[in-house]
């Protein structure tokens, strides 16, 4: 007897009945609830749930699944989606001169802690070709000269989304990718696409954010996992972490310290979306444990 795993996830207007709708929904279609998290906004009163069930007879297909819940959301205004909790999503990792955070997510995927499929490397300079090649993973090389016209720019960032679009990719990951994107490429990237900001958001904008933060003489460093919109570094946030540090520490130290952070910081954000724990807000994310 085979087992299907799917993992629901929801939102709508905060109303009587969402869960008990939703399980009795489950158990008439001969499944079984594994764990369930929900979570109703009391300032926007917008209710968010995700579970993660089993079906062990094959009675429905997850195709079946979906058009018969359809009723349920469209009578109950739902956003919804329903994922196959046994395919891993299919990741492109987004790259420039800095692989730190490239590294360490190579490593937990060659190691089974990110449960993904990593399509491609993207890079517009040619550093970690090599890298790319001891994992077995497609390395791209699409340039873009500093200065470079918007014309060039556009027609880079359409070679990214024909990769996207080919290669169906479910989430992009930008490892320290030092391009801005222009507002057409955020568009199409909506709600798919997390950005490692090297600061805890949102103090220190901009270049060299440890120097700033050196020169201030800060307590504690960060950095931020936010979703990619067309306001730079302004996306939603989906984790952050600090460090302690303090005065006898010169810029290199916390740039060092920093690193580590950005590398815990983007693997968490990237492993709870592909577990699809991670749910719109307006500018805020609900992210389920």
């Amino acid at each position: 007897m085979s087992t299907a795993s799917f993992i629901l996830t929801l939102s709508c207007q905060d109303q009587r009945g969402i869960v008990q709708r939703v399980s009795g929904f489950l158990a008439d279609h001969a499944c079984n609830i594994l764990d369930s998290a929900q979570f109703g906004d009391t300032q926007t009163k917008m209710f968010f749930m995700r579970v993660h069930f089993v079906q062990e007879d094959g009675q429905f297909s997850g195709e079946a699944l979906r058009q018969s819940f359809g009723s349920l959301a469209d009578a109950m205004g739902m956003t919804w989606d329903l994922h196959d909790a046994t395919v891993k999503p299919r990741v492109l990792i987004m790259v420039s001169k800095i692989g730190h955070c490239l590294n360490d997510l190579l490593f937990r995927y060659r190691s089974g802690l990110l449960s993904v499929e990593i399509v491609g490397i993207v890079s517009n300079h040619t550093d970690f070709y090599q890298l790319a090649a001891s994992y077995n993973i497609p390395f791209h090389h699409f340039p873009l000269a500093a200065g470079a016209s918007a014309e060039a720019k556009q027609a880079q960032e359409h070679k990214i989304l024909d990769l996207v679009k080919t290669h169906q990719v479910d989430l992009v990951v930008l490892a320290r990718y030092m391009q801005i994107l222009s507002t057409p490429m955020c568009q199409a990237l909506r709600g798919k696409a997390i950005n490692i900001h090297h600061s805890f958001l949102p103090s220190f904008k901009g270049a060299k954010p440890y120097y700033q933060a050196h020169d201030r003489g800060v307590k504690l460093i960060g950095a931020t996992a936010h979703f990619v919109t067309a306001d730079l570094d302004e996306g939603p946030i989906i984790e952050q972490g600090v460090e302690r540090v303090d005065h006898a520490m010169g810029p290199e130290t916390l740039t060092a310290i920093g690193r580590d952070v950005e590398c815990v910081v983007l693997a968490r954000a990237v492993k709870w979306f592909v577990e699809h724990r991670i749910l719109l807000n307006g500018h805020k994310t609900i992210v389920f444990s």
